[in-house]
């Protein structure tokens, strides 16, 4: 066991989700996990043997963290798409501390108005290298992030290649706080 090993005990069942080969597991209530980080809508643990996963912030009260809401949650206001974005911006990359925006991985974000009145957001997003383990996860956090955005009826989450994700499609912030300029 690590000498600085702060393990927090998982207070009921969780899913979660290996990083980075992204397969889904079950943590056990009364097991343990150190907290790695805690961003936007999803939190990292650490298990004994070193291993990074992935769990839903609706989960984090499981593992003593305040379970993380979304942007105007309680629909206090009306709908924006800044709602929208700002939903986006509370879906992390597990590895890299960076919202999928920032990271520039979101290429499309577009708001499709329906005959019934109802609202459609259609989103293209990448992976940062095509064989991401995590590009299902980041996509289901995309949709279910969407999805919560009062005003918003339907989510499509389209996961593109093309073009390439790159360095540059970073945003000049994200770049300079990862020393990258």
């Amino acid at each position: 066991m690590r000498s600085d090993w702060n393990p927090v005990v998982i207070s009921r069942d969780i899913d979660a989700t290996t990083v980075p080969a992204g397969e889904h597991i079950r943590l056990n209530e009364g097991g343990e996990v150190e907290v790695f980080q805690q961003l936007g809508n999803s939190v990292t643990v650490l298990t004994q043997m070193g291993t990074l996963l992935r769990v839903d912030g609706a989960d984090a009260d499981a593992l003593g963290l305040d379970r993380v809401l979304p942007p105007n949650a309680d629909g206090s206001e009306p709908y924006s798409p800044e709602h929208v974005i700002a939903a986006l911006k509370g879906v992390y990359d597990p590895e890299i501390p960076v919202n999928i925006v920032d990271l520039g991985l979101v290429y499309r974000c577009d708001e499709v108005p329906l005959d019934d009145g109802r609202r459609r957001i259609e989103v293209d997003m990448t992976m940062t290298a095509p064989g991401c383990g995590m590009g299902d996860v980041l996509t289901a956090d995309a949709e279910r992030a969407v999805g919560a955005v009062p005003g918003v009826d339907e989510v499509e989450v389209t996961l593109v290649w093309s073009p390439p994700w790159d360095m540059s499609r970073m945003s000049e912030e994200t770049r300079l706080e990862l020393g990258l300029l």
